[in-house]
This record gives C-alpha cells, sequence and structure tokens, in this order.
C-alpha cells in the first residue's frame, strides 16, 4: 500500500515537472527573436505589413503572451501541438510519424548499453587485474572519450562503404518486397550501425559502474559467507552479489536517458534516421517554432517518463526503497 502511494506521489511530481518544462519552453521560445510570421515572410521572398499581421491572427501571435501560453497548454491537453508551417502538416501528426523511429533506437541502444554494460563489468569485476577487465577499462575509455558522431562516421565508412555489411543511411529499403520477418530484417540492417553508434559511449558509463559496485559488494561480508557455505563463484556472483550490485546501474541509465535522447539527434542525422532528431534538426534550420515546440515537449515526455520508471524499477529491486518517498 505504502509502494502504490509513493508511486502516486512521484506521478503527481512527474505531472507538475512536465508543465514547468512546457512553459518553460514555450517562454523561450517566446523571447526569441523574430516569429513564425517573419520566417514564413522570408520563405515568400517578403511580406508586406498587411500580410504579416493577417498571418500573425492567424497564428495568434496578435494575442498577449498569457493568452497564447493558455491556448498552447489548452491545445497540448488535447493532444494539438500546432501546425507545421514548414512541413504544412499538424505537428502532432508530425510527431507521431518519427516517434517509433527514435524510440526504436533509444530503447535498443539503452538495452544494449545496459545489458552489455553489466556483464563486461561483472566480467572484469571478477577478475580485476586480468586482461579481460584491463580490455574493458580500455574499451570504456575509448567509447567514452569518442564522440558519438564520429563513432558514427569511423561504422559508416568502414562497415558500409567498405565492406558493405550494413546500408548507408535510412531505416528501410524500399525497393525490397516481402512479407513480415523480410522487413523486420531490412530494419534490424538499417538499426545495427545507428544503435551501436548510440551505445558506446553509454556502454562505457555502465561497465566501468558495474564493475565498481561489483567488486563493492564481492568485498562484503555475506558474499563471503556465502563463499564459506560452499557456494560456487558462479552461484556467488550471479545469485546474490549482482542483484545488490544493479540499483546504482539502473540509477545511472535513467539520468542518462535525457543525453540518450539528445544523442539520438546527432547519430540520427549521422545515418539519416528518420526519427524526431532529424526532424528537430530540419525544424531548427526552418525556424519552424510549433514543430520545435511539439519535440521539446515530447523528449521531456520521454526522459520524465524515464525517470519515473527508473524510480520503480529501483524500488522493485530494492525492498529498501520501497517505503521511501
Amino acid at each position: 500500500m505504502q509502494f502504490l502511494q509513493t508511486t502516486l506521489i512521484r506521478i503527481f511530481y512527474a505531472i507538475v515537472l512536465l508543465v514547468a518544462v512546457l512553459v518553460l519552453n514555450f517562454s523561450l521560445m517566446h523571447l526569441a527573436p523574430g516569429d513564425v510570421a517573419d520566417t514564413i515572410s522570408q520563405s515568400m521572398g517578403g511580406a508586406d505589413q498587411e500580410l504579416l499581421d493577417r498571418i500573425r491572427s492567424d497564428y495568434g501571435l496578435d494575442q498577449p503572451f498569457l493568452v497564447q501560453l493558455g491556448r498552447y497548454i489548452a491545445g497540448v491537453l488535447q493532444f494539438d501541438l500546432g501546425f507545421s508551417f514548414f512541413y504544412n502538416q499538424p505537428v502532432t501528426k508530425l510527431i507521431m510519424e518519427r516517434l517509433p523511429a527514435t524510440l526504436l533506437l533509444v530503447v535498443t541502444a539503452q538495452l544494449l548499453a545496459l545489458f552489455l554494460g553489466v556483464f563486461l563489468g561483472v566480467i572484469s569485476a571478477r577478475k580485476p587485474n586480468g586482461l579481460t577487465s584491463h580490455f574493458v577499462t580500455f574499451m570504456a575509455l575509448f567509447g567514452y572519450a569518442a564522440p558519438v558522431f564520429w563513432t558514427g562516421i569511423l561504422l559508416l565508412i568502414g562497415f558500409s562503404l567498405h565492406l558493405h555489411w550494413f546500408p548507408v543511411a535510412g531505416m528501410r529499403d524500399v525497393t525490397i518486397s516481402g512479407g513480415f520477418w523480410v522487413h523486420f530484417v531490412d530494419v534490424l540492417r538499417h538499426l545495427i550501425l545507428p544503435m551501436i553508434t548510440l551505445a558506446s559511449i553509454f556502454l562505457a558509463l555502465y561497465s566501468r559502474l558495474a564493475r565498481a559496485t561489483m567488486m563493492e559488494v564481492l568485498g562484503s561480508d555475506y558474499v563471503r559467507t556465502a563463499k564459506s557455505k560452499g557456494l560456487s563463484q558462479r552461484q556467488v556472483v550471479y545469485k546474490h552479489a549482482l542483484k545488490n550490485s544493479l540499483s546504482p546501474v539502473i540509477t545511472l541509465a535513467g539520468l542518462q536517458f535525457s543525453a540518450v535522447i539528445s544523442g539520438a539527434v546527432l547519430v540520427e542525422t549521422v545515418f539519416s534516421w528518420p526519427g524526431l532528431g532529424t526532424l528537430a534538426f530540419q525544424s531548427i534550420i526552418a525556424r519552424d517554432t510549433p514543430t520545435i515546440l511539439g519535440i521539446l515537449f515530447f523528449s521531456a515526455l520521454v526522459v520524465i517518463v524515464g525517470n519515473l520508471l527508473t524510480d520503480i524499477a529501483l524500488r522493485l529491486v530494492d525492498p529498501r526503497l520501497r517505503g521511501r518517498s
């Protein structure tokens, strides 16, 4: 019962934070120089004052700031994020078309980095002075230091342009026809390089943290007691020590979710992945304010929900946290 109450409180805080982010984003865009009317007039090659006034009236820019903010929040509550003048269609439709591609990339990259990072961290912690541990440390430092766009370009040159193992860009090959599994394999081939690129920097963080926490847990009293009872090394590590070393890694994964979203913008641009990152880049170039606001809102929503799920997962993994608010 207390766990449910704490979860509901966390959800309430998440909603308040989302509204605050919504207001802040709209205020910052409102304070930025220029407006939709100026951008549209520039794309048209110029416009007189009468046309500018009519455009501002159509988009509600002639209203006071609080009225504009209230209308925007009311629209968001109705899943209406405005109309994109650059793409000439509703922003909600644009985002919903691009959102699955971004979620596919972000979730798979996060899962790959998390599971592989924990696995490598556990292996290196079992023999901290062994060759495997030094190799994991080297790869972690290399992955953390390398810019994500640079890693993506190297993978493209090596595995796409020279070896021809994976496609160069995009998410699908439009020339392929067939059933579900044919398209599944096609999307998977397009996904592998962007997923590895995005996961590389976070893999370094998770492996190093998993190694440090596992070494600390392996030196605790209850682990020594388990060893004295005759349990094998595998049982001690994977049955007793691993569960108690996961909490810091899960916490870091939740905190890094916003960095995964921001990193996806660069990765999607490098690989021409048709997700929100590419949409954001094109909208910024075009100064498409409604689309930029919509993408910022959805990014904040994904990050807040990700942190909320992380908090719930931590309480499920560690019973000691279930009664804490």
